[in-house]
Order: C-alpha cells, then sequence, then structure tokens
C-alpha cells in the first residue's frame, strides 16, 4: 500500500494525504479522519507521523486552535488572518530548527480535548491561538499544560506568557487620522461576535474620538459578521434604514477588522455609495486581501511575523534554558494609509 493508494480509496489528492498525516491544515477535519481511517484499516504506517502518535515528539512545538467558537471556524487555516499568522510561525520554527505540528479540538470538547492533549504529551511547547478564548478558558489550559504561550489576545491575573496586539493604539491613531482628515461625523461598524481584541479597538476609538469631544451616535453604530468578504444583506439592510431616516451619512467608517471593512466597501457599491469620495472607510488587521480590493483599504498593520517570532523565541529559549518564564509580550501597530480615505475639503 502506497500514499497513492490511500489518496485513490479517499478520493483525494496525495497532497491531501500529506497533509493528513503530517497534521498540518490545509484539510478538514472529516477529511482528515477519513484518510487516517483509512490508512489504519490498511496497515498503512507513514513515516514521521508526528501529529497522529501519542509519543512525544523531539525539538518541536505545537500549534493549538479551538474551533467552531467566535471568529475561528472550522477551517480557520483558510481565514487570511490565522493563515499568514501560521505561516509566520511555521517559518520561526524552521529558523530554530523545530518542527511545529498543529491540533485542532472542537470548543464542544473543550475539557475532554485539554484533557487528551496533556496526556499525549506530543511536544516540547505549545503555542494556542487565543483569539476566541475567555479567560477561565485560557486558565483551565494553563493549569493542564506548562510550557505554553497564548497568541491574539492577553488577560493579565492569568501566570500564562501572552504575546497580544496592542489593539487599542491601532485604533487610537485610526480615529486621530479621521480627525486630523476633517471628518467630525463618524460611523462604526462592529462584529456582532464580540472578542477580547474587538472590545479593545472600540476602547482605542472612542479615546481618540472623546479627546475632541467626538462620539460615535446610536444611529451611526452598525453591527455585521466578523467572517465575510463578501457584501453582506444584514449590513445592506441596516444601511438602507438609516439612509431612508433622511440622516446623512457619516463621512467616514471605522471597522474593527479587515473583513468588516471590505465587505462594507463591497455593499456599500451595491448601494450606490462611492468609497471614498462619499465617504471613507478604515479596516483593521492588514490582511492580503487589503490590498486586492478598489480601493485599496486604508488599515492598521498587526505586525504577525513579530507575533509569531516572539511566540517561538519565548518557548524554545525556556525549552533550551530549562525555564518557564511567564512573560506578557504588546506588539504595537502601524497606522497604513492607503486609498479607502479621503480628507474632508476645507471650506
Amino acid at each position: 500500500m502506497k500514499m497513492e493508494d490511500i489518496a485513490r480509496l479517499a478520493n483525494v489528492s496525495k497532497a491531501a494525504v500529506s497533509l493528513a498525516f503530517s497534521g498540518k491544515p490545509g484539510i478538514g477535519p472529516e477529511t482528515r479522519e477519513r484518510i487516517l481511517q483509512i490508512a489504519r484499516e490498511s496497515g498503512y504506517k507513514p513515516k514521521n507521523r508526528t501529529t497522529t502518535s501519542n509519543s512525544k515528539s523531539t525539538n518541536s512545538l505545537l500549534f493549538l486552535v479551538f474551533t467552531n467558537s467566535g471568529i475561528v471556524l472550522e477551517e480557520y487555516y483558510q481565514q487570511p488572518f490565522f493563515k499568514e499568522l501560521i505561516h509566520f510561525v511555521g517559518e520561526r520554527c524552521r529558523q530554530k530548527n523545530y518542527e511545529l505540528i498543529f491540533s485542532t479540538i472542537d470548543m464542544e470538547s473543550f475539557e475532554q480535548g485539554i484533557e487528551n492533549l496533556a496526556k499525549e504529551n506530543r511536544s516540547d511547547g505549545v503555542i494556542v491561538l487565543g483569539t476566541n478564548l475567555t479567560e477561565e478558558q485560557i486558565s483551565v489550559i494553563g493549569e493542564q499544560i506548562s510550557n505554553l504561550v497564548v497568541l491574539d489576545t492577553c488577560f493579565e491575573i492569568l501566570p500564562v506568557s501572552f504575546i497580544q496586539i496592542n489593539n487599542v493604539m491601532g485604533a487610537y491613531h485610526a480615529g486621530k487620522y479621521l480627525i486630523n482628515n476633517g471628518h467630525t461625523s463618524i460611523g462604526y461598524i462592529a462584529s456582532n461576535v464580540r472578542i477580547h481584541n474587538f472590545d479593545e479597538r472600540e476602547r482605542g476609538f472612542l479615546k481618540a474620538l472623546n479627546e475632541h469631544h467626538l462620539s460615535v451616535s446610536n444611529e451611526c453604530r452598525l453591527s455585521v459578521a466578523p467572517t465575510i468578504l463578501s457584501s453582506q444583506e444584514a449590513l445592506k439592510k441596516q444601511l438602507s434604514t438609516y439612509m431612508t431616516s433622511g440622516l446623512p451619512l457619516p463621512t467616514a467608517w471605522f471597522c474593527e477588522c479587515d473583513y468588516i471593512a471590505i465587505s462594507a466597501m463591497k455593499t456599500m457599491f451595491e448601494l450606490g455609495i462611492k468609497v471614498p469620495q462619499e465617504c471613507s472607510i478604515i479596516g483593521f488587521d492588514n490582511i492580503t486581501e487589503a490590498m486586492v480590493v478598489t480601493p485599496e483599504l486604508t488599515t492598521v498593520q498587526v505586525e504577525k511575523e513579530k507575533i509569531a517570532a516572539h511566540a517561538v523565541d519565548l518557548l524554545t529559549d525556556n525549552i533550551e534554558q530549562g525555564e518557564n518564564l511567564k512573560i506578557k509580550i504588546m506588539v504595537d501597530t502601524t497606522f497604513i494609509e492607503r486609498n479607502s480615505c479621503v480628507p474632508l475639503p476645507v471650506n
């Protein structure tokens, strides 16, 4: 039995079989399990089948994701922000001569999944994607996994290492940018799924407005799904309702992430609202798609490569020095000016 035979029986490509055996993202969990089941039944034993073995890997780090909760979908590895972050984590692991393996736990099996992972002890350290996790959930993880770092969130009171984005700073700079360009009528498009990052971005943006005695009216606060890049009917209805009220549209909108910003631009295009001529739009994250849309999106750059490097370096230093330091690192953002924002004309 060869890999080609496994691929034929599973009705997938040879590359998909390789991903299933390595544990890397790129295929869904049902496909992965089908491939592994066929391999088990046929007696096929792949080489270096690290992520399906219960034995501990040497010189390896585990990237752990909890799916089907918040904005982290089952196929999270196809979401632009996470895809880029994973790429940089993998690159840093290769630079440090560590293998990166992957594990996914459905949120419905949270406690059992953590317990099983701790027993297996498959890696020297664990990087957890914490985007959608609560303080209580991270506390449970920290109690069972020792050499651990959590990405993309932070809870100061927990004895756990965190690498987080300076969300407040990024959104604050976005607000200041709009105000400095003459915008005083500003709208806010939020995610209808709340996570720590979005709450911090809202705090930073409103801080900038408050310093100039500005605010966002209730009518100018909209809420949409945060993981859709196409136009959204829900947003179209909210904008249409606002427009029929007779109120003038805000001259600028801040969106809590690039997904929302790109979706808003496409929705406004369908409604005949011109960006940036009639309203400016700012996003947050600087995903690759921000440079593909027309006009290119003004946004806040999240330094994903630096976040990844800090996480890998912290874990590998602890491993190699025999320590288990708990460190919290906040990585600053950079404002990226593109074409979706323009200054208001001076009267």
